[in-house]
């Protein structure tokens, strides 16, 4: 949730109504349901329209597995305390293998759960982004073991996406989507 009040989040800016959706969004909503972050953010509708092709590229054209892409992300997800995108990626973690214990040892410190190797290193390049803004030589290294350079740079670009995501999501207070 928000950090400033997590137990009453108004939407700081409503979903736009589906009478005033343009065309884009209303084929993203044909597609995934008419979720807040698409509808509140179809709001800017140029701005929708140029990140709704860059965030879709790496979750559903990318170069990194399934796994790994939701490992990145839900880190990121607790990092910037954006139960939103929790919410949704928890789901799409489960889709892409992940287990419950997995999930909830991703709000944990990497050492507190037996992770094998690849899934650290991938954990280590989101903490290191998180904290530092880089990643480190070591971790960099490990990853380059196992990754090409599309791969390499999609991580750090979807860390990056999803980084900002969080921030939008929690400064516009964006509510939880009701469960079908």
């Amino acid at each position: 949730m928000c950090a400033d009040n997590p137990g009453s989040r108004v939407p700081r800016i409503a979903p736009l109504p589906e009478e005033e959706w343009d065309d884009v969004l209303k084929a993203v909503a044909a597609t995934t349901g008419p979720l807040h972050v698409f509808t509140t953010l179809g709001r800017h509708r140029e701005l929708f329209n140029a990140w709704i092709g860059f965030g879709s590229m790496m979750l559903l054209q990318g170069s990194l597995g399934a796994r790994d892409r939701e490992l990145a992300i839900l880190r990121v997800a607790h990092q910037r305390g954006c139960d939103y995108e929790w919410g949704h990626h928890r789901r799409l973690g489960l889709e892409a293998g992940l287990t419950e214990r997995e999930i909830a040892a991703l709000r944990l410190d990497l050492e507190a759960h037996g992770w094998s190797e690849d899934d650290r290193m991938v954990l280590a390049a989101a903490d290191e982004l998180h904290a530092h803004g880089t990643v480190t030589d070591a971790t960099w290294n490990a990853l380059a073991t196992r990754f090409g350079e599309r791969e390499l740079i999609e991580l750090v670009m979807l860390v990056g996406q999803y980084h900002m995501l969080a921030f939008a999501l929690n400064a516009l207070r964006v509510q939880p989507d009701e469960e079908p």
